[in-house]
């Protein structure tokens, strides 16, 4: 009986290293094909990407040794968002001539790129390099600021390769992100990340702002560029970061797919995006504001604009008293069921529908909740 309980104490010793081995073994493996995963999806998706240079005219500022001011630049501007801080430096004005560069990708084998609209917002010419360092010509398609979605156009006779296009709204947060770009002029850089987050808004980025989050490296450069997920399909454009210091600071931010699907078709056709409207004012700094003050979680209806079709849905906007105190007017809370908190919400809730479009609201009226029906109208161009 002894031997047998020594016996099996032996035999469970040798077994315990050999387990780990094991496991160690399998770790090293799933390691490895993730990693080939990666290289698969680059080297699938990496001949799409393309490097954007533009020149332009900027009104800038030039310091005392007469040399231009690269803080002044509209895109390094928008890249870093509000939260860069300006060195001070004496400044005068002037206009010169610029160059900047960032990333686009292809979208269909005769030559329609997508790159951002700040990466080519006013320029007076647009150079595109597909691999192989060839140089094309850029023609501006169409644009929208709004989304900072920007459509490019480049031919060379031949079939060129272009990306699929994934969906973001089936995106989960903590799946994996590819991020490929020309960080810093560095063509087909390949970062990898996770999604953060979904539905970012209220960054002070663009006006329409419902963002990925990404803690893929992105830096000056790789606007423009696609977010993949790890099938190397498309479910972003990497647009923007949050930085105080001008580094990667692991919070990148990306345009969803779902948006790009909704914008590009107009842009072909006309070379503007209309989006679908209410016909009502808002503002998202007076918005936070009259929120925190009521506690309530909604949007403020401002102003209802005459013959709108909110206006016809019997909308209400604020009012002012004789003693200059304000009603409030009707405050929507939720779009076909779906919460709105802030004005750029509202805005990416109404952006999942066209003109034309029948949408019913939850509104706060005068401490009661109604339901109004609306009929999209044409925004504003």
């Amino acid at each position: 009986m002894t031997f047998s309980l020594f016996l099996v104490f032996c035999l469970g010793l040798s077994w315990f290293p050999a387990t780990g081995m094991a496991q160690e073994e399998e770790s090293i493996r799933l390691l490895e094909k993730s990693a080939e995963a990666f290289s698969s999806v680059v080297k699938k998706a990496g001949p799409a990407v393309v490097h954007v240079r533009v020149e332009k005219k900027t009104a800038g500022d030039v310091g005392p040794d007469n040399q231009s001011d690269p803080f002044n630049d509209p895109f390094f501007k928008h890249f870093f968002g509000p939260s860069f801080k300006h060195p001070s430096v004496p400044q005068s004005p002037e206009q010169f001539k610029s160059q900047a560069s960032g990333s686009g990708f292809l979208i269909s084998e005769d030559g329609y790129i997508l790159t951002n609209n700040h990466v080519i917002d006013g320029a007076e010419k647009i150079t595109v390099r597909l691999e192989g360092d060839q140089e094309l010509e850029g023609k501006v398609i169409g644009t929208d600021p709004q989304s900072d979605v920007a459509l490019i156009k480049v031919s060379d006779g031949n079939k060129l390769p272009y990306l699929s296009l994934g969906d973001s709204d089936r995106l989960e947060v903590g799946e994996w992100v590819i991020a490929i770009g020309s960080p810093f002029g560095l063509d087909r850089t390949v970062t990898v990340g996770v999604v953060s987050a979904k539905g970012r808004s209220r960054m002070g980025i663009n006006e329409y702002e419902n963002f990925i989050q990404t803690d893929a490296a992105i830096n000056p450069g790789n606007s423009g560029g696609p977010l993949l997920d790890s099938a190397g399909r498309l479910i972003g454009i990497s647009t923007a970061i949050y930085s105080p210091s001008g580094a990667s600071a692991g919070i990148g931010f990306a345009v969803p797919v779902d948006t790009v699907n909704r914008v590009v078709p107009q842009l072909i056709r006309g070379g503007k995006y209309i989006r679908p409207a209410l016909g009502i004012e808002v503002d998202e700094g007076i918005n936070q504001r009259l929120a925190g003050a009521a506690g309530v979680a909604g949007v403020f209806i401002l102003r209802v604009s005459p013959g709108s079709a909110a206006a016809r849905a019997g909308l209400k906007g604020a009012s002012v008293t004789r003693d200059r105190g304000i009603i409030p007017g009707d405050i929507i809370t939720a779009v076909n069921g779906k919460g709105v908190d802030s004005v750029a919400k509202l805005f990416a809730r109404l952006d999942d529908f066209a003109v034309g479009d029948v949408v019913r609201l939850t509104v706060l009226r005068e401490g009661r909740t109604v339901e109004v029906d609306v009929t999209l109208q044409p925004g504003g161009a």
